[in-house]
């Protein structure tokens, strides 16, 4: 028998290929499925199956293609109601793979259809369990992504996840391994570990939604308790994944075709298309084409890409580093962006070479942040997430988070220079382009974020947790 986990940093996604006696299963694969079918035939092993915990909302999967392109059979739990041809498990049902088989173990709560599936090895043992979003390390799923279901709420949703993961998951042995669908970083849960595989033991003993003392009320309280709205292009995912989609091949020949300065230019006027540059952010500042947008490939790519632009029908045209680009429309095709209409191409060098407008991000460092509050106390805008803003931040500073900037675009001034920071410098330079993309240049970008800031003694304050007397 063999386990393998396939973990996509930029998604904080975890696909699986298990293998026995020649034959395969895929659970949660990723849209391009390339890999994995070179990876069977490798081995000289043959897909069976095709497992999926629920219908998606974060990433588009790649079981419609897997299918169409093996044979094997897509497997969903009860309740699932998929467009196209799937076989439906029942709760506690078996599936012989090789010598060992798999159970799929109804455990809705995150949605209706949410399924655990139990491996068995060899000798019949409990070995491990894939989770989905059902059970994460150190966090559960979120129960509200399913709640617009005839009067069902996230209450009723978080009631059901408490049964399932105590009548399902917690009698299960100490020592199976929890393989989860994602991992920190993902939308789809809270308080997620950083690490991606651990035993079903020391989740009991450290995940506060697996205490055994605990009630149904006081789960469902926590559970639900500081959960954020969801990215808006999670429900276009879910029906992609519930309804089919393009061929990912014809999504990458369509957006991986070269374009010209000239036909970029016109390209851009004629569709409406956002212009997405993806190099690194120290790049963009010096130079980029006017309005684009940057979100960076060397950071949470894909996430941003969602709840940014949030349309996944919204026409995309890319400013790639050389050779990135069949990447970029990759990454975007991950979440179901499949409007790339082309890339421009030599890269921004070629744009500007052949002398066509362009604008930059003015940036400074920390110690200059520093001499500007010191001499002339400018506003500070932080664009990190509201909980990194109340754990500590720069005196009088005032939190824009750049999941919603768009709402916040009234507070920043007309006239007056201001700066802007984050963590590390990806974020605010995602927030410096879509500020300028509204018309709004007067402004500042700090070089390193809030890291570099504390480093240069910028004053701060840190959140001090009241005392009880």
């Amino acid at each position: 028998m063999k386990v393998e986990q396939i973990y996509t940093g930029c998604l904080a996604q975890g696909a699986y290929y298990i293998e026995s006696n020649g034959e395969v299963a895929i659970i949660d694969p990723l849209r391009e499925v390339q890999p994995y079918i070179k990876k069977a035939n490798s081995n000289n092993a043959k897909i069976k199956y095709i497992f999926e915990t629920h219908f998606h909302a974060d990433f588009v999967s790649g079981h419609v293609t897997l299918a169409k392109e093996t044979g094997a059979k897509i497997i969903y739990g009860p309740q699932a109601n998929p467009s196209f041809d799937a076989y439906i498990a029942k709760d506690n049902e078996s599936f012989t793979l090789g010598n060992v088989t798999i159970i799929a173990l109804h455990t809705p709560g995150h949605t209706m259809e949410s399924t655990t599936y139990l491996l068995k090895d060899e000798q019949g043992k409990d070995h491990a369990i894939f989770s989905g979003d059902t059970l994460f390390l150190g966090d559960v799923g979120r129960p509200d992504l399913a709640q617009k279901m005839g009067e069902i709420t996230e209450r009723d949703l978080a009631g059901f996840l408490y049964d399932s993961l105590r009548e399902k998951i917690m009698p299960l042995a100490d020592d199976v391994i929890v393989y989860p669908a994602h991992g920190a970083g993902s939308a789809c849960g809270k308080n997620m570990m950083k690490e991606t595989v651990d035993t079903l033991g020391n989740q009991k003993k450290m995940n506060y939604a697996l205490r055994a003392d605990m009630t149904k009320e006081e789960f469902i309280d926590e559970v639900i308790d500081g959960l954020l709205p969801p990215p808006q292009y999670f429900p276009l995912n879910v029906k992609m994944n519930k309804e089919g989609y393009e061929d990912v091949k014809k999504v990458l020949e369509r957006g991986t075709r070269a374009l010209s300065p000239a036909a970029f230019e016109a390209a851009a006027n004629e569709t409406g298309a956002i212009v997405l540059d993806v190099r690194h952010q120290d790049d963009f500042a010096k130079g980029h084409v006017p309005r684009s947008i940057f979100i960076g490939l060397n950071g949470s790519f894909a996430p941003w890409v969602g709840a940014l632009i949030a349309d996944v029908e919204q026409p995309i045209l890319l400013v790639a580093p050389i050779g990135m680009e069949k990447e970029a429309v990759t990454r975007l095709s991950r979440v179901g962006f499949d409007g790339t209409l082309g890339y421009l191409d030599g890269g921004f060098d070629a744009w500007k070479n052949a002398s066509m407008e362009y604008d930059t991000v003015s940036q400074v460092n920390a110690d200059g942040l520093k001499k500007a509050i010191e001499t002339e106390r400018p506003p500070v805008f932080d664009v990190r997430k509201e909980s990194e803003f109340l754990s500590e931040h720069i005196i009088d500073a005032v939190n824009t988070p750049l999941d919603y900037i768009n709402d916040h675009l009234a507070k920043f001034p007309e006239n007056k220079l201001f700066y802007l920071h984050c963590a590390g410098g990806y974020r605010s330079m995602i927030a410096s382009s879509i500020l300028k993309s509204r018309g709004i240049h007067n402004f500042i970008d700090v070089k390193g974020g809030f890291a570099a800031i504390k480093e240069a003694g910028v004053p701060v304050t840190e959140f001090v947790c009241p005392t009880t007397l």
